[in-house]
This record gives structure tokens, C-alpha cells and sequence, in this order.
């Protein structure tokens, strides 16, 4: 995939079915890979529900905020934060919805460009990420754009996972700002 074919944008309610249909219609395999529990699964209403009532409450007081990611115009993932204690910190999430958008190295990409929406919408100082340890993706994806590891621990990171160890990350807005400068200048043509 062309990395210049991505953007991300905030939720919109067109956005509701496609995640969805994600939780929704993943095998089970795939959902304990990244550490959900689906006996915890809401059901499609509930999840409509969730996600509508997130959208239309003012950003000072929302308890989930998502990214849509697209490549070439179409959806392809989010990215959404929870635990959110504005002007502080949030706990980041990261899901490509198809296995074909998956291990294309865009992960990097679609995080960087996501960023801005959590720390400046938000005002965040700091960005938590507590992926599943035994899921390598999230994790080696999370060294590379810049987050630091900080611990791993046993514990049950989401209201749909199982107990399990997790490794978290943490990236502040000091080095948020670092990453989005070095993003700059390789986006700036040389004269």
C-alpha cells in the first residue's frame, strides 16, 4: 500500500455498522490473539448504542474518542482512546478491521497521523497504551513511532478482555511533539 493513500479522521455515525460489524463478525481465534473475551461481546445494538451516545457528547466529557483510518478514501481500522481524563491522559486502542490491511507496515503511519487528534483534542500530557503481551504487533508498532516501554503486569485492560499480561506503553506530549516535528521535516520537499 501507498502510505501517501492514508488519512484519518474523527468518528462519524456512517462509521457505527463497519466497527461493528469488526467486533462483531471476528473469529474467536482472532478476538483472543488481542486479548477480548467474547463472552463480554456486546451485542450490535449495545455496541450502536455505545458508539452513538460517544459521538454526540461534548469532547470535555467523552469517556471513548475514535479515529477512523482509511486508505485510498475506504475505512479500514480505528484507533479510539477510553480512560480519558482530559487535559491529562487516555489509554490509546488500535484495531485494523481485515486481515488483508494487516502486516502492511501502515500501522506506524496511521498512528503518527492519529496523534494530533488524541493529544491536541483531548489536551492530553500523556498517552497510554496497554496492548495484550503476547500480541506482537501492537507492541513492536508502538516502539517504532516513539511510545516507551514502561512496565508489563497482569491485570484486565478493557471492559471486553480477559485477565491477562500486558505490556504499557507511554508517550508524552514532549515527545508527541518530537515525532510530529521529525514527520515535518521528511514531509518537506528539499530545495
Amino acid at each position: 500500500m501507498n502510505r501517501d493513500n492514508l488519512s484519518v479522521r474523527e468518528l462519524q455515525e456512517q462509521d457505527i455498522t463497519p466497527i461493528t460489524r469488526y467486533w462483531l463478525s471476528a473469529d474467536s481465534t482472532y478476538l483472543k490473539g488481542m486479548g477480548a473475551d467474547i463472552n463480554k461481546m456486546p451485542t450490535e445494538d449495545e455496541w450502536a448504542a455505545m458508539l452513538l451516545e460517544q459521538l454526540r457528547t461534548p469532547i470535555t466529557e467523552k469517556k471513548s474518542y475514535g479515529i477512523i483510518w482509511e486508505v485510498d478514501g475506504q475505512a479500514v481500522g480505528h484507533s479510539n482512546v477510553n480512560k480519558i481524563v482530559f487535559g491529562e491522559e487516555a489509554y490509546m486502542h488500535l484495531h485494523l478491521w481485515n486481515a488483508g490491511t494487516r502486516k502492511q507496515g501502515n500501522g506506524t503511519a496511521l498512528i503518527k497521523l492519529t496523534l494530533p487528534y488524541f493529544f491536541h483534542n483531548l489536551k492530553l500530557k500523556t498517552l497510554y497504551c496497554e496492548p495484550y503481551a503476547l500480541n506482537p504487533a501492537p507492541n513492536k508498532t508502538l516502539e517504532k513511532v516513539g511510545f516507551a516501554f514502561v512496565d508489563s503486569y497482569v491485570t484486565t485492560p478493557g471492559w471486553i478482555n480477559f485477565e491477562q499480561e500486558v505490556n504499557l506503553w507511554k508517550l508524552s506530549y514532549t515527545n508527541f511533539e518530537k515525532i510530529a516535528q521529525s514527520q515535518q521535516r521528511q514531509e518537506t520537499p528539499q530545495l
